[in-house]
């Protein structure tokens, strides 16, 4: 089984996969948060440090491409073959509603014939194999068998199925039986999203899909960072979060930045540790350093993990 690391914009940046890579591993494949190619056809500062080459760190990687442009989508693959990368990921999943509203991400979803195009123009002409996160649709399951059938056209790497409409966002219940019949029809790998918060979860996923080799975490693995390798240890999740920090404040030239970056994982974090509603309060509201290194000092060392 192949476990793979969800995108998840604002939380596993550079920064983050190679620490978490450091302190807990575990992970086959850290897919980046999306890069956005714009009409200009260059790379930000941002973005230039987030795409690092692909032999610079010591784990795989995959970055992954929000566009629906074709040209746009061919010139980011041009730029991660030529930095070492052996594979992009194509996001057709993303429910943000400013993505949606620019019909980028799962807003393809909405006109099977503009994603065909658009996928027969790029694997025509792509310098990397091609994979791609989707969900079921924008509003219905029940939309699903005729995207599938356009993605079935295409030799995509591996399908990643997030097992729910646009509509869900992250809520409500997976689509399981949507998910069965793309083990049924697909003609291509899958890699099943959704969910995932357990090794038990991950189990019963496992054995009611034994054909499908790899699954992709995104909010279970930021709660549990450590899930992969027998569970998130507290004093390593501290040392965890005192390099993220320690580099936050430099990569971000202040401790303003750096605490919103690591409000985000506290979002997550604290939902693993008993008793914390009051300690999480004064996180939120704190915007002082000292105060902030107290806070979460005392979450270390006095409340227990779940």
């Amino acid at each position: 089984m192949h476990y793979y690391f969800a995108p998840m914009e604002g939380l596993t940046d550079s920064v983050y996969r190679r620490l978490h890579h450091q302190y807990f591993g575990g992970v086959h494949r850290y897919y980046m948060p999306f890069l956005s190619p714009t009409m200009h056809r260059t790379l930000s500062a941002k973005e230039n440090r987030e795409l690092p080459m692909a032999d610079s760190v010591p784990f795989a990687a995959v970055p992954q491409v929000l566009t629906k442009v074709p040209e746009d989508f061919l010139w980011a693959a041009g730029i991660c073959r030529d930095r070492g990368y052996e594979e992009v990921n194509l996001n057709v999943g993303c429910p943000s509603g400013t993505v949606v509203a620019k019909g980028k991400g799962a807003g393809m979803l909405s006109d099977c014939d503009a994603l065909d195009r658009f996928l027969e123009a790029v694997f025509a002409e792509s310098p990397l194999p091609i994979s791609v996160k989707t969900r079921l649709g924008l509003t219905e399951p029940e939309e699903f068998p005729a995207l599938l059938e356009v993605f079935n056209r295409y030799p995509i790497r591996e399908l990643t199925i997030h097992s729910r409409v646009r509509k869900q966002f992250y809520q409500g219940d997976v689509h399981l039986d949507m998910f069965r019949y793309a083990v049924r029809e697909s003609k291509n790998p899958l890699c099943y999203n959704g969910d995932l918060f357990s090794m038990q979860d991950i189990t019963n996923i496992t054995g009611e899909f034994p054909q499908v080799n790899a699954v992709m975490l995104g909010r279970g693995l930021a709660a549990d960072p450590g899930m992969l390798c027998g569970g998130t240890d507290v004093h390593v999740l501290e040392q965890f979060h005192a390099g993220l920090l320690e580099e936050y404040l430099v990569l971000f030239g202040g401790s303003r930045n750096a605490m919103f970056r690591l409000k985000e994982n506290w979002s997550y974090w604290l939902t693993r540790f008993e008793g914390s509603e009051k300690l999480a309060k004064r996180l939120r509201k704190t915007t002082e350093l000292a105060e902030y290194r107290n806070i979460t000092a005392e979450i270390f060392h006095t409340l227990p993990l779940k």
